[in-house]
């Protein structure tokens, strides 16, 4: 990729190898989010976010996590994520508790309900992470491909600012 190519035109712009391939990445994730979260919907009841959330609180086992952390993973804001916890619990999904270490402070945590959609829409989602992610790239490289990604999410999170 010719990261030096003089760009003096919109064509130019638009035509930058660079530019090509962030557009292609980021294209590839907006239509792959809209087709495995609508998949998610359909199929289980419950948005993307959702799921991701039920994920993060998944990994974070029985004590749960504050609303702060949940935020922070999930790049939201507070207000974000404590409206996204509200829709959560009244589907009954999740639950707030008191914190054990913090007597004013309240954790979110899975409830039973919580922990049986986690695992039918994971078994939902990785069905169609091969259908729609895996099947298009050749076999040798998916390995590859997987550990690339994980280095770019890693990298990008640790420049994004701690929320206060």
């Amino acid at each position: 990729m010719d990261e030096q190519a003089e760009i003096s035109t919109p064509k130019d712009a638009a035509n930058n190898a660079l530019v090509l391939a962030f557009g292609r990445l980021q294209g590839a994730a907006n239509r792959l989010e809209y087709i495995l979260g609508r998949a998610l919907e359909v199929e289980c009841g419950i948005s993307h976010l959702m799921f991701e959330v039920l994920l993060i609180l998944g990994r974070a086992g029985k004590p749960g996590l504050s609303m702060r952390a949940i935020a922070q993973e999930q790049v939201l804001t507070t207000g974000g994520a404590t409206r996204l916890v509200d829709r959560m619990e009244t589907a009954g999904l999740v639950e707030r508790v008191e914190d054990p270490g913090d007597r004013r402070g309240r954790l979110v945590r899975l409830t039973p309900l919580g922990e049986r959609t986690t695992v039918a829409a994971s078994r939902v989602h990785i069905e169609n992470i091969r259908r729609y992610f895996l099947a298009p790239l050749p076999v040798e490289d998916r390995e590859r491909f997987a550990e690339n990604l994980r280095m770019l999410s890693h990298a990008a999170r640790d420049m994004l600012p701690r929320l206060p």
